[in-house]
């Protein structure tokens, strides 16, 4: 049987049954959700008005995904949370693996181009202008998209082609290939180590190239902001993705970590501590000030 004729939406199991305790987590992940919104936001538009080093180009950027990467999964739990039946539709599903893995691969990607550009400020100062020029800031950012769509399609393709029997029930928040893959009604031993080598391997060898890059001793006592932020976020993915396809109860809250949040904390550990950025946003503020006076 096709793909479609066999499964046509997907039941998520969520957090809680108890229907008190989905209203609080509705009301919790609401104030989560819009933090990361303002937090995020903020960085962004801060960085557009000020800041023009790479550094904060590609931290804008960072930002931004964290926003669309939260989006993917936050809206959902928290209309879902105050829903009787959690449910999406097959195509949903689809699209939500797609997005998830799309923003997921930009951002790991993101970071890994952070992390090489403190490691050129910090090991090669004189020639840091030279090779952090705009084209090349620009090129390895497209690179970053262009990677994690590569990686995305890869894993949304594993997904898409496979036959699904069901049960449609996913003991889950979301969709994800893990999860997903249970539904299957074939082997899917062959695609489990795809998906591990397209996902797992892209986090653990990128979190490997940063701890062990030249220069990691001088780096490792600049950046540590830079590295609570790679660990919060490629870890827990690590745990997930680098394993076979089996789901534990753990799951749901390791995926809180990397969909909520790091993107949460990535204002405050990346921005809200950096002199610059505290700077150029007091700045912005007296400028709306100044606008709101006259």
């Amino acid at each position: 049987m096709s793909f479609r004729d066999n499964v046509t939406e997907i039941i998520f199991l969520g957090f809680s049954q108890n229907r008190d305790a989905q209203k609080v987590i509705s009301g919790l992940f609401l104030l989560l959700y819009v933090a990361v919104l303002l937090g995020n936001g903020l960085i962004v538009v801060t960085i557009m008005a000020g800041l023009a080093s790479p550094m904060y180009l590609f931290l804008s950027y960072l930002s931004f995904v964290e926003i669309c990467y939260c989006s993917v999964t936050a809206p959902k739990l928290i209309l879902d949370s105050l829903m009787e039946r959690k449910v999406v539709s097959l195509k949903g599903c689809i699209t939500q693996i797609f997005f998830l893995h799309f923003f997921g691969g930009t951002e790991i990607f993101l970071l890994t181009l952070m992390a090489y550009d403190r490691y050129v400020a910090i090991c090669k100062p004189l020639h840091y202008t030279v090779v952090m020029n705009r084209r090349a800031c620009g090129l390895l950012v497209g690179a970053a998209w262009g990677g994690g769509l590569l990686h995305s399609v890869g894993q949304t393709f594993l997904i898409f082609q496979l036959p699904l029997c069901g049960p449609k029930v996913l003991d889950h928040y979301f969709c994800d290939v893990h999860p997903v893959l249970k539904l299957a009604c074939s082997d899917t031993f062959l695609v489990s180590l795809l998906i591990i080598a397209n996902g797992g391997c892209i986090s653990v060898v990128s979190f490997m190239g940063l701890l062990t890059s030249e220069g990691r001793r001088k780096a490792l006592s600049t950046c540590a902001s830079h590295l609570a932020v790679v660990a919060l976020f490629f870890i827990p993915c690590s745990f997930v993705y680098m394993r076979p396809c089996v789901t534990l109860p753990a799951d749901k809250i390791v995926a809180v970590f990397y969909t909520v949040v790091t993107p949460l904390l990535n204002p405050v550990i990346y921005s809200f501590r950096n002199a610059e950025v505290k700077n150029a946003l007091r700045r912005l503020m007296g400028r709306k000030g100044c606008w709101e006076e006259k």
